[in-house]
């Protein structure tokens, strides 16, 4: 069942999305070869604990940190480790908070010093196609719009779409109905209502949409190990339309990267 927030909610949503935001910002410049993940959870806890909130990933579902990490041919759910990161590897920042009941969630693949071309080029086209599938998200459409929308753009520049993750519902809960594939036919699944907020997170691989585990019952892996980006954020269906509770904003401002992506997006400039 789809739970639709208040104006007011939604408000208290957009708080939790925004520590979210500058957890990712405040790891951004830290992002350099040598760095473990480890240390940079440890930041990321400190960092939410002192704007208010708790970690919105730790402990749930007994996952032992508070940031996904997950580098190269990992996709999602990655677990922190002393092993430093190298120049040319990316790696994925999921990271969630919790604050006023409510839970933010988003992510960011990053680069770590100088990437491939090739790389480069599946992190642009993997953050472009979140773009897409927002703009699907709105009054008349459907679930499968958004799918659909993010499958043909990603598809159609030769890259696999993971089928067993997804994006979703979220709320007082991390996962709320619906479930948000990457993936999808136009007009099909459920119908988009005011109010409901929804974290859209396409996971993109640059070879076979196919996947595997590794035994710490967490990380997702390519199954030809080639990399996978993943970029999400979190959207509220205001007034029909797809209005941005998150923002990369920060993270660009570390970076010194210039983009007007999220502009038809947000209602409001950001501090």
């Amino acid at each position: 069942m789809i739970i639709p927030k208040s104006r007011e909610e939604i408000e208290l949503m957009r708080e939790s999305a925004l520590i979210v935001s500058k957890t990712l910002g405040m790891l951004a410049p830290k992002i350099k070869p040598g760095v473990t993940t480890l240390e940079l959870d440890k930041l990321a806890e400190e960092f939410i604990r002192d704007h208010g909130a708790e970690p919105g990933f730790l402990g749930l579902y007994d996952f032992p940190n508070s940031l996904c990490m997950s580098p190269n041919a990992q996709v999602v759910h990655g677990i922190p480790n002393k092993t430093p990161l190298k120049e040319g590897d990316i790696i994925s920042i999921d990271c969630g908070a919790i604050k006023n009941g409510f839970y933010g969630d988003h992510a960011y693949t990053f680069e770590v010093g100088e990437v491939t071309p090739e790389v480069k080029k599946l992190l642009e086209v993997t953050k472009d196609s979140l773009y897409i599938g927002m703009r699907e998200f709105k009054a008349g459409n459907r679930v499968g719009d958004v799918g659909y929308a993010i499958q043909k753009y990603t598809e159609d520049h030769g890259y696999g779409v993971v089928r067993e993750l997804v994006g979703h519902g979220l709320g007082r809960t991390m996962h709320e109905d619906p479930e948000m594939p990457n993936y999808g036919r136009r007009g099909r699944g459920k119908k988009f209502i005011e109010g409901m907020v929804v974290a859209i997170e396409p996971m993109i691989n640059m070879g076979t949409k196919r996947i595997k585990q590794l035994p710490d019952g967490w990380t997702i892996l390519t199954a030809d190990n080639k990399p996978s980006a993943h970029f999400e954020h979190n959207v509220a269906l205001v007034d029909g339309k797809p209005e941005l509770l998150s923002t990369f904003k920060y993270i660009y401002e570390s970076l010194k990267i210039n983009s007007k992506e999220e502009d038809e997006f947000r209602v409001r400039v950001y501090d």
